[in-house]
Order: C-alpha cells, then sequence, then structure tokens
C-alpha cells in the first residue's frame, strides 16, 4: 500500500476515510493484477494515441487530472454555491480512479514500450476501472465516474462530479493529440 500513497499523495485529500481506503485498495488491487509496477506508471506516456514521442507520463497527466479537477470543483462552489453542489470527496476519489483501468488495458513489449494488449482491446479502462472499483466496494457515485470519463459516458447523464473528471481529462488530453500548432515565424 506504500506504493500506492507514494503514487498518490493526492489520496489525503480524501477526507472519508473508509472511500479513501477503498480508492487506494482498488489501485493496489489493479498493481497485483497489472504486468505495469508503480516505476513503469511513472514512465510510460499517459496515452498510446499520441504517438512515440509524448514524453508526458501516465502519473504527470493523472496527477494533473485531480489537481485540475479539484481547483475547478472550488471555483465551481465559489460562483455557485448550493446550485451546484459538489462532492469533494467522491470528485477526488473518481478524478484518482478514472484511469485505473488502464492497468489491465496496457501490456510492455520487449523493449518495455506501453502498448494496448488483448485485454485493453476487448474491454476499454472505463469497464475495467468500473470492476476493479467494485470489487474493493467504491460507492456507486465514484463508479460513475471511472464509467462515464471518457467517450463512453457520453451516452449517458452525468453527475456534476462527472463532469468536472470528463472535462479535466479531455482538457489535458486533447492539446496533445489535436492542438492547432501555429507557426509564428
Amino acid at each position: 500500500m506504500d506504493d500506492v500513497y507514494e503514487l498518490w499523495p493526492e489520496l489525503n485529500w480524501i477526507e472519508d476515510e473508509l472511500l479513501r481506503k477503498k480508492v487506494a485498495r482498488t489501485w493496489e488491487v489493479a498493481l497485483e493484477k497489472s504486468v505495469l509496477s508503480a516505476d513503469d506508471l511513472r514512465r510510460i506516456p499517459f496515452t498510446l494515441l499520441c504517438g512515440d514521442d509524448l514524453k508526458v507520463s501516465f502519473m504527470d497527466h493523472k496527477r494533473a487530472v485531480v489537481h485540475i479537477v479539484k481547483e475547478s470543483a472550488c471555483k465551481v462552489e465559489e460562483f455557485f454555491g448550493e446550485e451546484l453542489p459538489i462532492n469533494m470527496d467522491v470528485l477526488i476519489a473518481g478524478a484518482i480512479l478514472a484511469d485505473v483501468g488502464k492497468l489491465l488495458e496496457y501490456e510492455l513489449d520487449e523493449s518495455g514500450k506501453a502498448v494496448q494488449g488483448m485485454y485493453g482491446k476487448l474491454l476499454r479502462h472505463p469497464f475495467s476501472g468500473v470492476a476493479l472499483a467494485e470489487s474493493c466496494d467504491v460507492p456507486a457515485e465514484v463508479c460513475h465516474i471511472i464509467a462515464t470519463h471518457a467517450g463512453e459516458g457520453n451516452m449517458v447523464k452525468r453527475t456534476t462530479e462527472a463532469y468536472l473528471v470528463h472535462h479535466a481529462d479531455f482538457m489535458t488530453f486533447l492539446p496533445f493529440k489535436e492542438r492547432l500548432v501555429i507557426n509564428r515565424s
């Protein structure tokens, strides 16, 4: 469990001790089932969709999403108050767990490069992430965030917390994948 808290110091932002333990346990189970180690997560790219030259690691991206979503939630609370209530523990737990399923989706090739494995071709990470979280008794409100953070979530209504995680995730992914680069020289 020490590896999980080293990867995720943001776990300590979850005030509900039982929820914090369930979230940490989900990451622990994912690491046990994965071919990836905690060190691999600090070096492999956060997505396989942006080519081989991406330098942003899985953990850099994931932790950025958690920080961005927390700051965004604070601003939503500041400006909208009770009109748009946010459960910060659910929000942070969902942001931390959103990509936990990628630990089952990814494999390492002979050179140590992350690739999508057969499991990942059959079940994308929102599905495997929910399965991992449910196996650790993570509440439905958090599993909803995992299930809806990616494109699959466009088929259902999202909670406020799920919208925030979805947008924080995509705002830190799409610029790497689809940004317009203007050469000003």
